[in-house]
């Protein structure tokens, strides 16, 4: 037998063994998946539901447009505090300048926090620029 033939048949026997090293997404075992999540049931959307809102998985999101570049998180904070508990704010800075890129996210736990923000919020002004607020998330209407 040659040696490229030798070489070949060792690389085969690894290969039916699992020893060959994978470069790249997608080639890992599915038990580290189970692993890793602990059997979680992630929220599935349901095909049925109307047109609206949709939340996310820990609460009711509203998106934000047209907030002052040198705004803080603090200064949404504030505005947004006085319609319910606020979880989380996301706010992404551009990473040349340092200054906010103009929107940002604020994450409300229930829907109705969240829709009286959109109410009042929408269309004022917040440190000189008017803003404007929607859901983040919403199913479309279908098509027909």
């Amino acid at each position: 037998m040659a040696d490229d033939e030798m070489a070949h048949d060792e690389r085969d026997e690894r290969m039916d063994a699992g020893d060959m090293k994978r470069k790249g997404r997608g080639h890992r075992d599915a038990t580290e998946w189970a692993d890793r999540y602990g059997g979680a049931r992630f929220k599935e959307l349901d095909p049925n539901a109307k047109p609206g809102p949709t939340a996310s998985v820990e609460g009711w999101v509203v998106f934000i447009t047209g907030i002052n570049e040198e705004a803080q998180e603090e200064d949404i904070h504030e505005a947004f505090a006085e319609f319910g508990e606020v979880k989380n704010i996301y706010m992404n800075l551009d990473r040349q300048t340092g200054f906010v890129k103009g929107y940002a996210l604020v994450e409300y736990k229930n829907h109705k926090e969240a829709q009286t923000a959109i109410n009042e919020m929408n269309g004022k002004e917040l440190l000189t620029q008017t803003i404007q607020v929607d859901w983040a998330f919403k199913k479309p209407q279908r098509r027909r």
